[in-house]
């Protein structure tokens, strides 16, 4: 089954690929560790980039983070009521 193109968030405003979220909830695997945990709940209240939406209707971000060995990060599929659209500032010419 292919990816979907759109999904509305908690308003029912489309949120496509591209369009800001901000997150409101995350729901984390009960076989995570700790840390993985820890990283996941920090996301809420982050505004990020979908990066696709899946057959499911997951709307996936993903949050970078600087560790001590370099980078890390941190992927999270958001279903409606754990998101927001956020709208994003008109470009300026000048």
């Amino acid at each position: 089954m292919g990816e979907m193109v759109e999904v509305a968030d908690r308003s029912g405003q489309w949120v496509r690929v591209g369009d800001m979220v901000r997150v409101l909830a995350v729901s984390p695997g009960a076989d995570l560790d700790d840390d993985e945990r820890e990283m996941i709940e920090f996301m809420v209240g982050s505004i990020c980039e979908v990066e696709r939406i899946d057959h499911a209707g997951r709307a996936w971000v993903t949050m970078w983070w600087s560790c001590g060995d370099g980078t890390a990060a941190t992927s999270v599929g958001l279903a409606p009521g754990e998101m927001e659209k956020v709208a994003t500032p008109p470009v300026r010419s000048h």
